[in-house]
């Protein structure tokens, strides 16, 4: 049902609907990314819409949802992740700055892969700004984050024409599978090198 309304959208409104879908889908709003942007690939693929264009646009409906989760983890939730957070976690604050601080540091390298994950895109740069990482670093990594993954399944869609709705199947179900060990990878590196750091000390 979700799929066919997206099809639908993106059939009746191009570039736009495209646009709106994925800054909706990034702060939250429950649409299937990946499925939008495969699908927008295949109507490349098809003629009806041209290849720059839907980049462009699935680029900027990235970079304004992911900026808009930002915007909510750096203004109201900081508020009361501060007030509150504590509490409820009942975690000190101490730690709090700490967790903060750890974020600011090495959490800004999650962003990138943190698109490849559905629903974590959204939680990591709420986490951003709640930490209240620098916004031209937070959009440096989330943007280039938004750039590949952009890329990627429109590229996908475009490149398996007819096959689309198999191959997003498919890349769904094991997404983290292909994700995860990145993820670990970069983690173990910065381990390493925060290790590395603290010894020449």
């Amino acid at each position: 049902m979700i799929s066919s309304v997206v099809m639908h959208w993106i059939s009746s409104y191009g570039y736009v609907g495209l646009a709106v879908l994925l800054m909706l889908g990034i702060t939250g709003i429950p649409v299937p990314d990946e499925t939008l942007l495969t699908f927008a690939g295949y109507m490349v693929f098809k003629g009806r819409l041209q290849l720059i264009p839907t980049l462009v646009s699935a680029f900027a409906g990235s970079c304004v949802g992911i900026s808009l989760s930002y915007a909510i983890g750096r203004f109201p939730s900081l508020w009361l992740l501060r007030r509150m957070g504590h509490r409820l976690l009942k975690v000190s604050e101490e730690r709090m700055e700490k967790a903060e601080a750890w974020f600011k540091r090495y959490g800004k390298w999650l962003l990138p892969f943190g698109y490849f994950v559905p629903g974590l895109r959204h939680i990591l740069a709420i986490v951003a700004g709640g930490t209240r990482l620098g916004w031209s670093v937070f959009a440096l990594f989330a943007f280039s984050g938004a750039l590949v993954w952009s890329v990627t399944f429109v590229s996908l869609g475009y490149f398996l024409g007819e096959n689309w709705q198999y191959a997003i199947a498919v890349v769904q179900r094991h997404i983290v599978l292909i994700v995860l060990p990145l993820v670990l990878l970069v983690a173990g590196i910065l381990v390493w090198y925060g290790g590395f750091r603290r010894k020449r000390r």
